[in-house]
């Protein structure tokens, strides 16, 4: 068996970004830019006012009451043509751009207008009120880096960058195999000895949240025949996940069956619980990830593995497994040879402390406790024991309306 930290070394020096397309701005939220995106305007492109009232030269006001005449009116949108001289003002509006000649705003409750006149009540200094040219961003400066997942701030600031159009890296596409004569779809007759499937929903839920895009090749009979025929939908895919037939029984039958079709076995079995039958390799140039059949071990390697994997493909460059300290509520016993990844419930105490409560059972079958944990304990291989109070490291799930 391999260690976690080698077996994910060894699955990611197979990936690198996938080539840049190019979108329409509105098509690009939640994707990953492929390249640095620099404005093509200057924003604002010129001395605006930032409120309502009077442009003038702040030494015309510099002692007040000052009375001065109003040779103009500047509506957002409109301009003045002249130069402001002394002792005049422009009546100006929010986002208009100031005359030439005025450097201030005296905001229109510090002004009584009177007729083609207006007096001054309350001094301003210069620059007060005005919005400078360039404050928000100037042409050419980079706006939104590559490497960033567009959200709809960026996607507004795209907008005012004037840029209709971002090149993105492509969404890999993962097609995702189940596997088992004792599985059947959601809704589908159920005999005897068999369960619902609900890894290859899971998993495909799971490429989606990452921003890949999921093909769900349905399950694969224990047959030669049935997985070689579904396993070929696999063809042109970014990454095939497969699920089950990857341990050591007579009916598991990913290495056998596939390794007579070119499959160029990697690595398989990890030192870690859940998820130790694992596999990597290659079927017919595309890479092919193995996952265990029992729910649980499927979607925490397909958190540590898959989603590392997506992000390679995607250009983000962020920790796979980024780790947070806490304390354990619980006694814990000593650990095996295996990297343990416990599920817990997570939460603050009052002193702002992360608390971290391992469930009691932690079959890998029982994913309604997958479901109710907030992250991961992580225990080294051999861990001497541990009592309630411990410091620990915890996986949060990623948050998000549909993570994990």
């Amino acid at each position: 068996m391999i260690s976690v930290e080698e077996a994910l070394s060894r699955i990611l020096a197979a990936f690198a970004p996938l080539p840049a397309e190019t979108l329409a701005l509105p098509e690009a939220l939640g994707r990953v830019l492929a390249e640095d995106v620099a404005a093509r305007v200057t924003q604002p492109p010129a001395d605006m006012s930032a409120m309502d009232g009077y442009a003038v030269r702040a030494a015309d006001v510099a002692e007040v009451p000052a009375r001065l005449r109003v040779v103009g009116h500047v509506p957002a949108g409109g301009s003045y043509a002249g130069t402001l001289q002394p002792g005049e003002a422009v009546r100006i509006f929010t986002g208009a751009p100031l005359p030439a000649g005025a450097d201030t705003i005296v905001i229109q409750e510090d002004a009584e207008a009177q007729g083609q006149e207006v007096t001054v009540r309350q001094s301003a200094a210069k620059g007060t009120y005005v919005r400078p040219a360039g404050l928000d961003f100037r042409a050419g400066a980079v706006g939104v880096a590559a490497g960033r997942v567009v959200s709809v701030r960026d996607l507004g600031l795209l907008a005012a960058m004037n840029r209709p159009w971002v090149r993105v890296r492509r969404r890999p596409r993962v097609a995702i195999l189940a596997t088992g004569d004792e599985v059947v779809m959601p809704g589908d007759p159920l005999g005897p000895n068999q369960i619902v499937s609900s890894n290859g929903l899971a998993l495909a839920a799971l490429v989606e949240s990452c921003g890949g895009t999921a093909l769900n090749l349905g399950i694969a009979r224990d047959s030669a025949e049935s997985l070689r025929a579904l396993a070929a939908g696999a063809a042109g895919a970014d990454l095939l996940i497969t699920t089950g037939g990857a341990s050591v029984g007579e009916h598991d039958l990913i290495r056998d069956v596939l390794g007579e079709d070119g499959l160029d076995l990697g690595f398989w079995r990890i030192a870690m619980r859940p998820g130790k039958p694992l596999m990597f390799g290659h079927l017919k140039g595309t890479p092919m990830l193995g996952l265990p059949g029992n729910p649980v071990s499927s979607l925490v390697c397909g958190l540590l593995f898959a989603r590392p994997i997506l992000d390679r493909l995607l250009g983000l460059e962020r920790p796979p497994h980024p780790l947070v300290p806490a304390v354990l509520t619980h006694d814990l016993g000593a650990n095996d040879r295996r990297q343990d990844y416990l599920r817990a419930k997570l939460w603050r105490d009052a002193d702002g402390r992360l608390r971290a409560e391992p469930f009691a059972r932690q079959d890998s079958s029982m994913l309604a406790t997958l479901a109710k944990a907030d992250g991961l304990i992580v225990r080294a291989p051999h861990a001497a024991p541990l009592a309630a109070g411990a410091a620990v490291e915890v996986l949060p799930f990623p948050g998000g309306l549909t993570a994990v």
